[in-house]
C-alpha cells in the first residue's frame, strides 16, 4: 500500500478559513473523516499523514518550515494556492508535495465546491495522484497545470474573477454618478446575457461600437469620461484596444489617442 493510500483515509487540513472549511465540508460529505486544525494547533504529530495547507500564500513556506522543524514529516504535503509553487513546501521534509487549487471564488466557509474545476500539481507521480484523489473526493474536476505555467494560470484566473468584479463595479459607479438607482440590478441582465453569450459563442459574442467599427461613439465615450471621470481614461483605452484586437479591428495609434 502506498503512503498516500493510507494517509488519504484521514487527511489533515491546516487552516480553518474559507477554503479550509469548504474543502473540509466537501471531503466529509464524501464520507472521509477529515481533521481540521488551525495554524496555532499542534503540528508535531504529522508523521505518515497527508496534510493540506489552506492558508494565505505568505504563510505556506513558514508553516512548512515549522512542520519540518518538528522532525516528524508528513507522508505528503500540499497547499491550495494557485500562485505559489511547490518549492514553498520543501521545508516540511515530506516525501512529496502537491497542490489543489479550486478554480472558484470562495466568499465563505460554506462554499459548495462540487463540480468546480481544480488545478493540480505534484512533485512526484504519487503526489500528483494524491492531488487528483483529493480533488475527486471533494467533488472537484481536476486538471493538471505545470509548475512553469502556474503564474500564467493564476493570471487567467484573476482576470476571469477579480477583474470581472472590478469591471462591473466601474460600470456601476458610472451609472450611480448619473443618478441611476440600483446600478447592479440595472446592469444584471446585460452582464448575465453577455457572459452566457461568451460561454456559448466565445469572441463572436462581441457586440457594440468597437465590434462594428463605430469609433465616433468610442470618441463620445472618451469625451464623457474626460469630463466626469478622467481617471478612467487609461482604463477605458486599454480595454478598448484589447477589444479591437479580439474583434479584428485596426489598432488606434497611441494608448491615450
Amino acid at each position: 500500500m502506498k503512503a498516500s493510500d493510507a494517509a488519504l483515509r484521514v487527511p489533515l487540513i491546516v487552516g480553518p478559513g474559507r477554503v479550509g472549511r469548504s474543502m473540509a465540508a466537501a471531503t466529509r460529505a464524501a464520507g472521509f473523516a477529515v481533521e481540521l486544525r488551525g495554524r496555532g494547533d499542534r503540528l508535531d504529530d504529522l508523521e505518515g499523514k497527508l496534510v493540506l495547507l489552506c492558508v494565505p500564500d505568505a504563510a505556506i513556506s513558514p508553516l512548512a518550515e515549522q512542520i519540518g522543524a518538528a522532525g516528524r514529516p508528513p507522508a505528503l504535503i500540499g497547499h491550495t494556492s494557485g500562485a505559489t509553487g511547490l518549492d514553498a513546501l520543501t521545508g516540511a521534509g515530506a516525501a512529496g508535495a502537491f497542490s489543489v487549487h479550486p478554480l472558484q471564488t470562495v466568499p465563505d466557509g460554506e462554499t459548495d465546491l462540487r463540480g468546480c474545476p481544480a488545478a493540480v500539481a505534484g512533485s512526484t507521480p504519487e503526489a500528483l495522484e494524491a492531488a487528483g484523489q483529493i480533488a475527486e473526493i471533494a467533488g472537484l474536476e481536476a486538471f493538471e497545470v505545470a509548475e512553469a505555467d502556474r503564474a500564467a494560470y493564476h493570471a487567467a484566473a484573476s482576470i476571469a474573477s477579480n477583474f470581472l468584479v472590478a469591471l462591473e463595479q466601474t460600470a456601476a459607479e458610472l451609472l450611480a454618478e448619473i443618478e441611476v438607482e440600483d446600478p447592479r440590478r440595472v446592469l444584471e441582465p446585460l452582464v448575465r446575457r453577455s457572459l452566457d453569450n461568451w460561454l456559448s459563442r466565445g469572441p463572436e459574442a462581441l457586440t457594440g461600437p468597437i465590434a462594428r467599427g463605430d469609433e465616433a461613439t468610442v470618441d463620445a465615450h472618451r469625451r464623457a469620461l474626460g469630463e466626469s471621470r478622467p481617471d478612467l481614461l487609461v482604463f477605458y483605452d486599454a480595454l478598448a484596444e484589447r477589444t479591437r484586437q479580439i474583434a479584428g479591428r485596426p489598432a488606434i495609434e497611441g494608448s491615450a489617442r
